[in-house]
């Protein structure tokens, strides 16, 4: 993503918590547009303007699953949580879609239409 010019910042439960501090002061200021995190991090950030959250994994735990993808679409603005699924992580996904009562659609041909 760097070498395509965007600015991203990440970090994990390991970093200290000056480096976590100041990786998260850049992006909440908009200095780093995109933040990769563990899910270390499922509650520990609290970013307001968040558009766009990508799980690569799913939690195995939906309480978390909710407030992860809480964080898109807040005060009134649209959002999107997107998820990368294996076969092996359709119960987990029907799990948290009958304890949410979210509904979870296939990704569009034109993504660009999400947002």
């Amino acid at each position: 993503m760097r070498a395509s010019n965007f600015t991203v910042s990440s970090m994990h439960g390991e970093m200290a918590q000056k480096e976590r501090d100041a990786i998260m002061a850049e992006f909440r200021g908009g200095t780093s547009r995109v933040l990769i995190t563990t899910d270390v991090w499922a509650r520990g950030i609290d970013v307001q303007q968040v558009s766009l959250v990508i799980n690569y994994d799913l939690p195995a735990n939906r309480e978390n699953y909710i407030h992860r993808i809480g964080r898109s679409g807040r005060f009134g603005r649209k959002g999107v949580a997107i998820n990368f699924v294996t076969v092996d992580d359709v119960r987990i996904l029907r799990d948290i879609g009958n304890y949410s009562l979210l509904k979870f659609d296939e990704m569009p041909v034109n993504a660009a239409e999400l947002i």
